[in-house]
């Protein structure tokens, strides 16, 4: 490497001496010995087939399916049963009865039987005829804020046992629109206007859900609902983790 002197004289000039550093060798030490190979000795690596293992037969096996691409028409018609604004999941289904389990066959049937009991004594007619399990009105017809109050599943469990299948209401709170979702119960529906005004128990209705539409074949009147939309697919197929299995989310066991 150069190394640069500078010299201080009046007219100064730069000068450049070169020293030479000694030169490292890059000798393998003696107390190093490494083996040397000539090309011909190096061979080629091959791939050997692995052995076949066969594969013993499974007393079950895993399965999934495609969600089915069409859209099916759905409709619903019997009677009604109307209600007003603020229907929180104390009247749906009082706290008395939250331990019952829906996934017991007859503890599911009497969860219908207690369905919107905790109405005030101003509801003359009641929703479940006592010392019956189902009831005769299948449409539900409501105000704002349906299912407000608690985050019990068991509020849409148990009009779904009773034989509900669609709730019309002018809004909903969020978690009981949830919850009719994720069980698969009941389809909450969003009507445009308060038909709950111009319903009365006991009126013939039906709903067109492809159409989102709601007739009043008493009155002859017809009103919009909003389209229930994603939510519909995942209801239908009866509940979020049955339509995780059509839509092949989550495997289905099925016996071989």
């Amino acid at each position: 490497m150069a190394a640069i002197s500078l010299s201080l004289s009046p007219n100064p000039s730069f000068t450049t001496t070169t020293t030479h550093k000694p030169s490292h060798s890059l000798s393998t030490p003696t107390f190093l010995k490494f083996p040397t190979e000539s090309p011909s000795t190096i061979k080629s690596l091959t791939h050997a087939p692995l052995p076949h293992t066969p594969t013993p037969t499974p007393r079950a096996t895993f399965s999934t399916r495609a969600a089915a691409s069409t859209t099916p028409s759905t409709t619903f018609h019997g009677l009604c049963y109307v209600l007003g604004d603020n229907i929180d999941t104390d009247q749906i289904i009082p706290a008395e009865y939250l331990t019952l389990v829906p996934s017991n066959p007859s503890e599911y049937e009497k969860l219908g039987s207690y369905a919107l009991c905790g109405l005030p004594d101003a509801h003359s007619t009641r929703f479940v005829t006592p010392g019956e399990t189902k009831s005769k009105y299948s449409i539900i017809i409501a105000g704002a804020n349906f299912g407000c109050g608690s985050s019990r599943e068991h509020a849409p469990v148990a009009l779904g046992a009773a034989g509900v299948a669609a709730v019309v209401a002018e809004s909903y709170a969020r978690i009981f629109f949830r919850n009719s979702v994720a069980t698969g119960e009941v389809y909450p529906l969003e009507s445009e206007v308060r038909v709950c005004e111009e319903c009365k128990t006991g009126d013939v209705v039906s709903i067109e859900l492809s159409e989102s539409r709601l007739i009043n074949h008493t009155t002859g009147k017809e009103y919009t609902l909003k389209p229930i939309g994603d939510a519909g697919p995942v209801i239908r197929a009866g509940g979020i983790f049955a339509y995780a299995r059509e839509a092949g989310m989550i495997p289905t066991l099925t016996s071989s």
